[in-house]
């Protein structure tokens, strides 16, 4: 029988409200030993909490939830106390003076949600991933996978492959024995659709670039005015500004939210061919590094001078003189903000088509994973002529999809996800 555990499952205290989670067998236990009477289920109730000694520890919401239809599949209980810590502490304490009861590791809660097929892996991380999220768009993609939508898709993937499978087994069983590769009317055809939809999955952008932000490189030579504009789109003071050339030697990263938009905006050394300064050096090495990993990279050089695919910015348009491209993506002065505002909007659309689209399921790296294994074991099907052969792929395309969301998985993998979770969760 598993650990009754408890924790505080809100924010840390002090806090107006503090409310503490007991999930297991010993949560009704605990209820009569702090309270000292019964309570209906899913209704709540006042209560003083009382310690092994009689002293009254808090006076709370306590609330009763009797397993298996819970957060956790068990029997559960929730005291909404108020939220200073040494009101927390001194719960707690009575708590674990409790026998069989104990605080809860990082992520226990929602790990037993998932043991107890509450939820699936792939709710589970997207749950992970809305614990986490920062910006708009992360909460929305989030969202989506924590409420099911990426699993009930898979769901829908695999009754299609059970289908496809049952017929396999079907021309199998009334096959003659002498004759065995004669496939089902209209088989390929379905094979090949079910196969097509995984592959628009597979190039939907990903759910870390969501995490990661969409990167935004500023380029240039040496004094074209990149660290200015870095801090005018980020609203800050991080690079250092200065009309002596080579003032940024290094890559300066700062991720910010724009709309509701993850970003991250990169100022780099800038780029010359003439420097002698060893650290110098070392800078336009990393610069140009930054360009092979750039999401979109603005270029604020000589037109026509930059990296392909790169923006041309017209930068310092304030300067007088000053000398227009001739087609910039954007014209700008950093200093009097011209222009500023409208680059960042253009920017903003930019990322939205490349990122994730709000509300919309999103895939990471072990997701993509497992559907590029169904993927490939579908057109490993559409290629063979032997029943067996092709009764075996579809096996293994059913495999993938059972390990995508959790139905076959390790207890590494699951450690690392749910220790991503904190005390409580």
């Amino acid at each position: 029988m598993a650990e009754t555990i408890f924790a505080v499952s809100s924010g840390a205290p002090p806090a107006a409200i503090g409310v503490i989670r007991i999930s297991g067998s010993g949560a009704h236990g605990a209820l009569k030993t702090l309270c000292g009477r019964e309570f209906e289920p899913r209704r709540a109730s006042v209560a003083r909490l009382r310690n092994a000694g009689g002293a009254v520890l808090d006076q709370a919401l306590v609330l009763w939830f009797p397993g298996p239809n819970t957060a956790t599949g068990e029997d559960l209980a929730e005291f909404h106390c108020h939220g200073g810590r040494a009101v927390l502490d001194a719960v707690q304490t009575a708590l674990g003076e409790i026998e069989g009861l104990r605080p809860a590791r990082p992520g226990e809660f929602t790990r037993r949600a998932f043991a107890n097929g509450r939820i699936d892996l792939a709710e589970s991380e997207g749950l992970a991933d809305l614990l986490s999220a920062e910006t708009e768009l992360q909460r929305a993609a989030a969202m989506a996978n924590a409420s099911g939508a990426l699993s009930g898709q898979v769901e829908e993937w695999r009754s299609e492959l059970l289908r496809l499978s049952a017929q396999i087994e079907a021309a199998l069983d009334f096959s003659d024995e002498d004759d065995v590769s004669e496939l089902p009317h209209g088989f390929v055809g379905d094979v090949g659709a079910l196969a097509a939809e995984l592959s628009d999955w597979l190039e939907r952008p990903r759910s870390e670039k969501l995490g990661e932000g969409y990167r935004v490189v500023l380029a240039g030579p040496p004094n074209s005015g990149k660290s200015t504009l870095f801090n005018a789109l980020t609203e800050s003071e991080a690079a250092i500004t200065s009309p002596i050339a080579g003032t940024t030697r290094d890559v300066i990263e700062r991720p910010v939210s724009i709309d509701g938009v993850p970003f991250l905006f990169v100022d780099t050394a800038g780029l010359r061919d003439d420097s002698d300064d060893e650290i110098e050096g070392i800078g336009i090495d990393r610069a140009k590094s930054e360009l092979e990993r750039a999401d979109c990279v603005l270029w604020l050089g000589i037109e026509g001078d930059g990296p392909p695919a790169s923006l041309e910015i017209d930068a310092r348009i304030d300067e007088v003189p000053h000398r227009a491209k001739s087609a910039p993506f954007a014209s700008v002065s950093a200093i009097t903000g011209e222009g500023v505002n409208e680059l960042k909007t253009q920017l903003i659309n930019m990322a939205r088509g490349a990122l994730p689209k709000p509300g919309e399921a999103a895939l990471n790296a072990r997701q993509h994973g497992r559907l590029s294994e169904a993927l490939s074991a579908l057109q490993g099907a559409k290629g063979q002529n032997d029943l067996l052969l092709v009764g075996e792929e579809l096996r293994s395309a059913r495999v993938a999809f059972d390990r995508l969301i959790g139905r076959a998985t390790t207890e590494d993998m699951l450690d690392a996800l749910f220790g991503r979770f904190c005390i409580g969760k």
